[in-house]
């Protein structure tokens, strides 16, 4: 090649080469990569807008200091946005401000065995949702004992006045959710980090199968020079919004509030029917959400402090929910170099047996009855209605069995009642007599009554000593059906739910009576004013200026009406059984046990027989001669 060809070459390349670099056309971006380029330039051209949009440092510290939301976040990748950001986040949270940065709307992590399952959610780490898996709502939902419309956090001492709470931060999982199964157990860790590895919160929570608990403890590691533990306790926070999960949403209300237990001493509660707040008086050792059948409950390895702690309950008007729990209470943490406390969750039933077991004095959030009343439910109902539920599937039964068992105790109580009432009826025509002779002359009625009285050997009071033995268990049960999780549920002929009112017709709502009819108290209030009327001719002649008792009695069947249509249907149930019973036993002792005829014969004798009056009996005629004497001064 000769040498004007070469520089031709040289030439015609370095054309090429330019041509290229600066002239050539630039082939057309894919679809994907356009539409980033759009966004990048977008982004940008938003956060310039924005900058721009605070003129002065004031207004873009201002407008930075919002809280950081799904909404308002800015992360990392808006470089200029997120540098501005940062300082603001670590004078604001100190090391704490990596987990504050991320705060954004998070899926909650779920935990759960055979009869609990959990939601743990990362923002706050905290529980916001329990489902009971054993259970269902009245009308055949999942039931749900807490929501996220409640809250449950702690704020720990932070600063100088300060407390850092948990709400505002990000908890990293330190595993994943699980499901245990019987004999097992697992448990999930939750850490809100710092900048320090080596310092940071840590939330645990673990469980086993089998059982209604959720183990939670909370460690403070390495954070003396922040979270001031010196200064106060960490604080306890749980605001509880009751749903409702009965068909009897009025009856559930009024069997529902906040539970409370102070060490050595026996639990107590707030109103269950108004508003009311109070300040904590001394060291608790749990404390309770009772929901009717179902609680949650919070019993701290190391108590509830006193200091600064309050509990509270309000009632809600919506009907899809009960009440408003509130507890702001102290938590004692263990005196270890690195604090920890731990806190036992139970979310379950009500149930006697299953609450008795922790042996804490939680089994007293079933309400069986103060006194003799409770007594006689623990001692006698309970254990015979669990004997019975173990080979019977029908509670309809079941509590037909039980009622033969307990009117067949108190038979002997029955026959001397229906004895002191046969006595008395032998005894009225001459009762009636007196009362004619003596109309005018109440003092000489009344010694004369007493008279006949010791002259037949009869003890107008012995009647009365049967029934009143009787009452604590006529009570018992009236406290017992109510409060059995056992009958939740259960059908039994017509009535869906033994635990709730039987209704067979709905009607318009009216004061006190409700808006159906319960065919359990129709029967219950018949067969009352049945067994009345039976009673009653036995009974003496209302003396002048007392009260007719006959005229009561009647009027109490049509009373019942009212007050046990909204009541559990099977109290009904176990009433009317109870007078059926009552009718027979009557019934077959006055035709074939109590003779009148014999009676009568008894008393003629008695009368044949000098007396000696009692004490009672002296003091009794004294005492009316007193007042005659005090008339006639008058």
């Amino acid at each position: 090649m000769d040498k004007k060809s070469f520089l031709g070459f040289i030439l015609i390349a370095a054309l090429l080469f330019v041509w290229s670099k600066f002239f050539a056309p630039v082939p057309p971006e894919s679809p994907i990569e356009e539409e980033q380029k759009t966004e990048e330039v977008d982004r940008s051209k938003t956060d310039s807008e924005e900058l721009s949009v605070a003129d002065t440092k004031e207004e873009l510290r201002e407008r930075l200091a919002e809280p950081i939301t799904g909404e308002n976040l800015i992360t990392r990748d808006d470089s200029l946005a997120w540098e501005i950001k940062k300082k603001q986040l670590a004078t604001q949270h100190g090391i704490f401000y990596p987990s504050a940065a991320d705060r954004i709307t998070k899926k909650s992590i779920v935990i759960e065995n055979d009869k609990v399952k959990a939601y743990i959610n990362p923002v706050g780490g905290k529980i916001v949702k329990v489902v009971l898996k054993d259970y269902k709502k009245w009308n055949g939902d999942s039931l749900v004992i807490m929501d996220e419309k409640s809250n449950l956090t702690l704020d720990f001492p932070y600063g100088r006045n300060g407390y850092l709470q948990a709400d505002n931060y990000v908890f990293e999982p330190q595993g994943s959710g699980f499901i245990v199964g019987e004999g097992e157990s697992n448990k999930l860790t939750m850490r809100l980090n710092t900048t320090d590895p080596s310092k940071y919160i840590e939330y645990t929570y673990a469980m086993e199968g089998g059982d209604y608990e959720i183990d939670f403890s909370v460690k403070v590691e390495n954070l003396e020079d922040q979270i001031d533990l010196s200064r106060d306790d960490i604080v306890y926070k749980w605001d509880l919004i009751g749903l409702s999960n009965e068909r009897s949403s009025d009856f559930e209300d009024r069997k529902s509030t906040v539970f409370y237990k102070y060490l050595d001493e026996d639990r107590e509660y707030l109103s269950e029917s108004k508003e009311e707040e109070i300040q904590v008086e001394a060291q608790l050792d749990w404390v309770a959400m009772k929901q009717y059948f179902f609680s949650a409950v919070a019993i701290p390895e190391n108590g509830f402090s006193k200091e600064h702690s309050t509990l509270s309950i309000a009632p809600l008007e919506d009907s899809l929910l009960t009440k408003k729990y509130g507890a702001e209470l102290a938590l004692i943490l263990s005196d270890e170099r690195y604090p920890q406390a731990n806190i036992k969750y139970f979310f379950g039933p009500n149930h006697y047996k299953t609450l008795k077991a922790y042996d804490n004095g939680m089994d007293r959030i079933v309400d069986l009855g103060w006194g003799i009343f409770g007594w006689m439910n623990k001692m006698l109902v309970i254990p015979v209605f669990n004997f019975l539920s173990k080979y019977i599937n029908s509670y309809g039964i079941i509590i037909l069995l039980l009622t033969v068992f307990i009117k067949m105790l108190l038979f002997p109580l029955t026959y001397k009642n229906f004895l002191s009432s046969a006595k008395m009826k032998v005894l009225k025509p001459e009762i009636t007599a007196l009362n004619e002779k003596f109309k005018d002359d109440a003092m000489k009625k009344q010694q004369a009554t007493m008279s006949l009285y010791r002259q037949s050997g009869v003890n107008p009071m012995a009647g009365c000593v049967p029934m009143l033995i009787q009452m604590p268990v006529l009570y018992a049960m009236f406290n017992f059906f109510p409060s059995s999780i056992e009958l939740r549920q259960k059908p039994f002929l017509w009535a869906n739910d033994l635990s709730s009112y039987d209704s067979i017709m709905s009607i318009p709502s009216l004061p006190i009576y409700g808006d159906h009819i319960s065919l359990f108290t129709i029967l219950m209030a018949i067969s009352t004013l049945f067994y009345t009327k039976m009673n009653s001719s036995q009974m003496p002649e209302a003396q002048p200026g007392m009260p007719n008792m006959q005229s009561m009695m009647y009027i109490f069947p049509f009373i019942m009406l009212f007050f046990f249509n909204n009541y559990p249907s099977g109290l009904s149930y176990y009433y009317l059984l109870a007078n059926l019973m009552s009718i027979a036993q009557m019934f077959v002792i006055k035709k074939y046990i109590i003779d009148e005829d014999k009676i009568r014969a008894k008393i003629a004798v008695n009368k044949a027989k000098p007396k000696k009056k009692s004490k009672f009996q002296q003091r009794l005629e004294e005492a009316a001669k007193q007042q005659a004497a005090q008339k006639k001064r008058k």
